[in-house]
């Protein structure tokens, strides 16, 4: 059989530069690639990178789910070492907190054009 192996995730934008900045941000990744309609962000530690991709019929996913609204179509996981700490730091990047948070031990937020992503322990 052939081997096949996830290599990236991409995200809709309407402005992917400015997506792609956050992510930079967020992650401490730089940016390895940026054309008008998509940035390219490489995972220094190999594994899965990120790009953001221009969609010009772009409408914001609801959190969570609602019925008649825009679903999330994927979400991010993201480990931190410190929930807290993390949090400060992915809202100072430029996130915002979700107002539904379904778990104690996780933050929900939501990225600039409003992907949910979740910070964990």
């Amino acid at each position: 059989m052939t081997r096949l192996r996830l290599t990236t995730v991409n995200l809709s934008s309407p402005h992917p530069r400015e997506l792609g900045e956050f992510y930079a941000r967020l992650l401490g990744w730089e940016i390895a690639r940026a054309e008008e309609t998509d940035v390219y962000l490489r995972n220094p530690d190999g594994g899965v990178h990120l790009s953001i991709q221009l969609e010009h019929v772009y409408t914001p996913p609801v959190w969570p789910s609602t019925p008649g609204e825009q679903e999330m179509m994927i979400h991010l996981e993201i480990q931190v070492d410190d929930l807290t700490g993390g949090l400060e730091h992915a809202l100072a990047s430029g996130a915002r907190l979700a107002d539904w948070q379904p778990q104690d031990d996780v933050r929900v937020c939501l990225d600039p054009h409003g992907h949910p992503f979740c910070l964990w322990t």
